[in-house]
């Protein structure tokens, strides 16, 4: 599995953490920054992470972080195939890959701890779509 991961200054700190948590459970992964706590604007990375999943198929996930993880959340989802969640616990994230096949997890630096970014993330990426009655409503969420 290869995930796409990026954030805003807000999100820079989780993301350093985040990539030695994927380091660990062997999953690759391609950075699109920030790369320090300087501020920077949140669609310039968040649109890199939506291009790169909605164009190679072998990214099968994006990672998203910024302080409230509105921002990355809302800028991901103009992109077709792009299905963007905001979690903040682990059940939440559990449900929108069951529920919603979500494929960017957004996770609001702000609002929760490391851990649970992390905590949340694992489960993210080895929860699998449900499919059934999920799947008809998936289908209709794009334009």
């Amino acid at each position: 599995m290869k995930v796409a991961i990026g954030s805003d200054h807000a999100g820079y700190e989780y993301k350093a953490y985040l990539r030695k948590k994927l380091d660990e459970w062997g999953i690759k992964y391609i950075d699109y920054g920030t790369d320090s706590p300087d501020s920077v604007d949140y669609p310039d990375f968040a649109h890199p992470v939506a291009e790169k999943l909605t164009n190679d198929r072998t990214v099968k996930f994006g990672i998203l972080i910024c302080g409230s993880a509105n921002g990355v959340c809302m800028t991901a989802n103009k992109h077709q195939k792009v299905r963007a969640a905001i979690c903040w616990t682990r059940e939440i994230a559990e449900l929108a890959r069951q529920h919603n096949n979500a494929n960017v997890i957004c996770i609001p630096a702000r609002f929760v701890d490391k851990r649970l970014a992390g905590a949340m993330t694992k489960t993210f990426l080895n929860t699998d779509f449900e499919g059934g009655r999920h799947k008809r409503r998936v289908n209709k969420i794009s334009c």
